[in-house]
């Protein structure tokens, strides 16, 4: 299963959906219903999330798509007609209008239930919510995905929709454990946009790769508005074997302030201090006391 979701995750990130008010979604989600929301900075002008130009749209959407034009869809495909244009497209996640039909010879029927996430909206007092079972198919047929039959089952589409909805979860939870160095200056970090950069390798996973490491399956820009300011953060995703079947985790997040601004190069240099602090404790608690302090 992670060998799946890995690939799925690299060629389509899968973020979070559209939006709505965690009161009028919950009795629409189960009792552990999550919630969401984005944030913003300056991208890279390749990245078609970020052209000036772009306002954000209020429309939900499902999968986010990261690349400057959108693959032609299967002709079967209903609310695809005529083809869909850049404009349809929602600048905020990179996903087009949401899609909950089934689609053209589906195997078998898929949930259109959506999960409210942990992660509260940059531009409004709602959280961004997760795609659908139903939402997830569709776009990754829009991506090219094909299955033989039985290689994918109803099973396999509710684990994925957990993983990345866990996943997800995990990376905001880090990104708080950064915003909490400012939460003088902001109490309420809020997720403004994101994107998908598979491909796109940071200096720091380069780095690590030259020293012997992995390279990471995946990678996410996060846009965070602390309050008024957009802060973006880096995570690179590493494999760490199976899933956890308890809390459907199987990566392990490497998520830091990217370094364009000094603010962020400060906060990344003070907790390099201090993961060197507390590793130089616990080096010396675990080695016992020396031997003149016996005497």
């Amino acid at each position: 299963m992670s060998k799946l979701f890995k690939g799925i995750l690299a060629d389509n990130p899968f973020n979070m959906g559209g939006s709505q008010s965690a009161e009028k979604t919950q009795s629409a989600t189960s009792a552990n219903t999550l919630q969401t929301q984005s944030s913003a900075q300056n991208y890279p002008s390749e990245c078609p999330m970020h052209k000036s130009e772009a306002a954000p749209q209020s429309f939900p959407s499902e999968c986010p798509m990261h690349q400057k034009t959108t693959p032609s869809p299967p002709s079967g495909c209903p609310m695809h007609e005529g083809g869909a244009n850049e404009e349809e497209i929602d600048p905020r996640n990179m996903m087009p209008p949401p899609n909950q039909r089934p689609s053209p010879d589906q195997p078998f029927p898929l949930s259109t239930d959506r999960v409210v996430s942990n992660i509260p909206k940059a531009d409004s007092d709602e959280n961004w919510v997760y795609p659908s079972p139903q939402m997830f198919w569709n776009a990754m047929l829009r991506k090219g995905w094909r299955w033989k039959e039985g290689d994918i089952n109803k099973q396999d589409m509710d684990n994925i929709i957990s993983i990345h909805n866990a996943n997800n979860e995990q990376a905001w939870k880090e990104v708080l454990k950064w915003e909490a160095l400012h939460a003088r200056e902001c109490s309420e970090p809020r997720l403004k946009r994101f994107g998908g950069k598979a491909k796109e390798f940071s200096p720091r996973a380069k780095i690590r790769n030259w020293l012997g490491y992995s390279l990471p399956f995946d990678r996410h820009d996060w846009v965070v508005d602390r309050c008024g300011k957009e802060v973006r953060y880096i995570i690179d995703y590493y494999d760490i074997g199976e899933v956890d079947k308890r809390t459907y985790e199987f990566t392990a997040l490497d998520v830091r302030p990217a370094f364009d601004s000094f603010s962020a190069v400060m906060d990344r240099s003070k907790v390099a201090m201090m993961r060197w602090k507390m590793e130089l404790m616990d080096n010396k608690m675990t080695s016992g006391p020396s031997e003149d302090s016996k005497t």
